[in-house]
């Protein structure tokens, strides 16, 4: 995808945008999510708290531990309880987000926090750091295959690298279904996202074969949905330096034959950088691509693997 191309939709708390909703009148804006993302995102902001009219600015609210399970009081005043409204509100936005491909919460909110969302017991007391915002919880529930995010987690390189690819993975998907899925354009989808899956979840890669090896049996509509719930949560589990190691040296033998004996010792010897953490992924990834160049492998070009999302994304 071009900076040009038409941006993906995702959605956001409108804050990180910086949109003055905050309960004190603020914002929260975010440079990484607004001057890299934005390039390839289209954000669509949702603020709840603002939405069930708390106002702005308005008095603040948090997760109370009770009897009866969490409840999104006020602080100052917990006669206020505004958890079915922002559970309400979370479902009629979650009927509006079948396009979006990737969510971006704020974090520790007592709304929007995905997790580690500060609770309070009754009395008062802090308790652990262990709740869900009720809005995000409500978005979550009713697409658990959605790729979601907080604003500070995106920091941590690895966290931010998974989600980004899980974003275009489903957009990808979702470009399918929308052309219409066919045993054979499921089989091609399948063929180039081979080495992504298998670099983050090698039982998923086997079970995904098996499923696409009765694409063209009955029950394909069922299949479909099962192919998507696999291949959604095989990505979400995050590719670790062996899993990316033996992928690279499985991408390498295509043409490694090919190679002089300086140059397959020059890429075994990255991709072991790779393996000591003394290069990132990209190092070897970019002399893959450099050999695959000279000498063209039509299935190993075809992966998505080699380009998961656009390069300017990548650190």
């Amino acid at each position: 995808m071009k900076k040009n191309a038409r941006k993906i939709p995702v959605g956001i708390s409108s804050c990180l945008l910086g949109e003055a909703v905050r309960f004190d009148g603020g914002h929260k804006f975010d440079a990484y999510i607004n001057r890299r993302l934005a390039d390839f995102f289209d954000f669509r902001p949702y603020c709840p708290e603002v939405a069930i009219g708390l106002g702005i600015p308005r008095a603040p609210i948090r997760l109370l531990k009770t009897d009866e399970g969490i409840r999104v009081t006020g602080v100052k005043d917990p006669s206020l309880d505004v958890t079915g409204k922002l559970e309400s509100y979370g479902r009629k936005i979650a009927g509006k987000l079948d396009d979006v491909c990737g969510y971006i919460f704020k974090s520790r909110s007592p709304s929007c926090g995905m997790e580690r969302v500060k609770t309070y017991h009754e009395s008062g007391m802090p308790g652990k750091s262990d709740g869900i915002g009720e809005y995000a919880r409500a978005i979550m529930l009713a697409h658990p295959n959605l790729p979601v995010e907080e604003e500070g987690r995106l920091n941590d390189p690895d966290l931010r690298d998974n989600f980004i690819e899980r974003v275009f993975t489903r957009y990808r998907w979702q470009q399918l279904r929308r052309d219409g899925i066919t045993p054979a354009a499921l089989i091609e989808f399948h063929t180039r996202q081979k080495l992504s899956v298998m670099a983050h979840n090698q039982a998923a890669y086997r079970r995904l074969g098996k499923l696409v090896a009765n694409a063209g049996r009955k029950g394909f509509t069922a299949l479909i949905e099962q192919y998507e719930d696999e291949l959604m949560a095989a990505m979400k589990r995050h590719a670790t330096r062996k899993s990316h190691t033996n992928t690279l040296q499985h991408l390498q033998g295509y043409f490694s034959k090919q190679l002089s004996v300086d140059d397959r010792a020059e890429m075994s010897g990255l991709i072991e950088d790779y393996r000591l953490r003394l290069v990132p992924l990209a190092v070897p990834l970019t002399l893959i691509r450099h050999h695959l160049r000279h000498f063209p492998n039509e299935w190993a070009l075809q992966q998505t693997y080699l380009d998961p999302y656009p390069r300017e994304l990548m650190d």
